[in-house]
């Protein structure tokens, strides 16, 4: 069977063969007599599969020993919530706004943190810009400074992430990496809790993965629920209550998917990164180069995941989908909130799904022109 290319921006696209493995297991994992939907999450058999996923995490991100790793639930939008229940130790927290996550985080601060301040954002140019960390007015004394180190929906990416000690703040950065995450290596001496849903880039929705800095423990709000409290999650392995199974599961399976790949001698994730440089640069040439379709982020900001693009006569909008979806190349639609369209390219879309796209992209101006 040919599948169709997926360039949904979440849930998204899953690798074939992590979705044949779970379905050959769907019935009976390793000879157990059960599926892994119906497993205690205490048994010894799951407990083989969170172990191997947590350390399989560990090696493909490079996360250093005093760093725990939790499986949660509630998705990056909870995390919103969690993050300043957590850290803000109900004082001041740093947001860089660039774009409609960073957005919504800073709104959900306000409730739990004494003041929220807007160090940078991109809003004055509808977001097609990151601001440079030199223009940054961080706090003295914040809990922590909060990005958002790509925006799905704008399409913009922080290819290097900000030393804050450099900009004077002693605050941990926190980055929401839902978006990119295993998609390119974590320089994680400059982080202090990393975040994000696993539905774009490690699985299925409903597994929400944290890695926070073990000094990051222990200073949740009174009003924090326990189960959202990291260090309960942290000293019971991610099993306070009963965790995602089915999600880590199959994010454990890609996992081993991701420790397979390799590309010009490089494995796993940098090898994942130097494909999705060629995909994106596959993607943003054609872009550039047409006369029907623009892309309106500035160039060194530009995500390599998620790259939304319109058409400069926007009627001809619906018969560019029709056209698409007739040649297999689905959830191009770009997001309700800004319109035009939306191509994700996450670890799970092969390079040939872009050049498919980037083929129909010429025929379809070609035909238009």
């Amino acid at each position: 069977m040919t599948r169709p290319y997926n360039f949904s921006a979440g849930p998204a696209a899953i690798p074939s063969e992590v979705l044949e493995q779970a379905a050959a297991e769907m019935l009976d994992w390793h000879g157990s007599g059960m599926g892994v939907m119906e497993m205690s999450h205490r048994g010894k058999e799951f407990l083989s599969i969170y172990e191997k996923a947590e350390a399989d995490l560990r090696e493909l991100l490079a996360v250093p020993s005093h760093f725990k790793i939790l499986f949660m639930q509630g998705g990056g939008l909870a995390e919103n919530a969690i993050v300043p229940l957590n850290l803000s130790r109900a004082g001041v927290v740093d947001f860089v706004v660039t774009g409609s996550w960073s957005q919504k985080s800073q709104k959900e601060a306000r409730k739990y943190a004494s003041e929220v301040n807007i160090v940078a954002t991109g809003e004055d140019t509808g977001f097609t810009t990151v601001p440079d960390p030199a223009s940054w007015t961080v706090s003295r004394g914040a809990s922590y400074l909060h990005l958002c180190s790509n925006e799905t929906i704008h399409g913009t990416e922080f290819h290097q992430l900000p030393d804050l000690k450099a900009l004077g703040s002693d605050a941990p950065l926190v980055i929401d990496f839902s978006s990119h995450v295993a998609s390119r290596p974590v320089d994680w001496s400059r982080v202090g809790l990393a975040f994000g849903g696993a539905q774009k880039n490690l699985g299925p929705a409903g597994l929400t993965l944290v890695i926070v800095r073990e000094d990051l423990l222990g200073h949740a709000l009174p009003a924090c629920p326990s189960a959202f409290d990291y260090k309960i999650v942290a000293d019971n392995q991610s099993m306070y209550n009963t965790p995602p199974t089915w999600g880590i599961y199959i994010a454990g399976l890609t996992f081993q998917w991701l420790k397979r790949q390799t590309e010009g001698g490089l494995t796993g994730v940098a090898a994942m990164e130097q494909r999705n440089i060629a995909k994106a640069t596959l993607l943003y040439n054609a872009i550039d180069q047409s006369q029907l379709y623009v892309n309106k982020v500035a160039a060194n900001c530009r995500s390599r995941m998620n790259i939304p693009f319109f058409l400069r006569d926007e009627s001809r909008n619906d018969a560019f989908l029709a056209g698409a979806k007739e040649r297999g190349l689905l959830q191009l639609k770009g997001h309700k909130s800004v319109g035009g369209m939306r191509a994700s390219i996450y670890n799970a879309m092969p390079l040939a799904g872009v050049q498919a796209l980037v083929d129909y992209m010429r025929e379809f101006e070609q035909k238009h022109a």
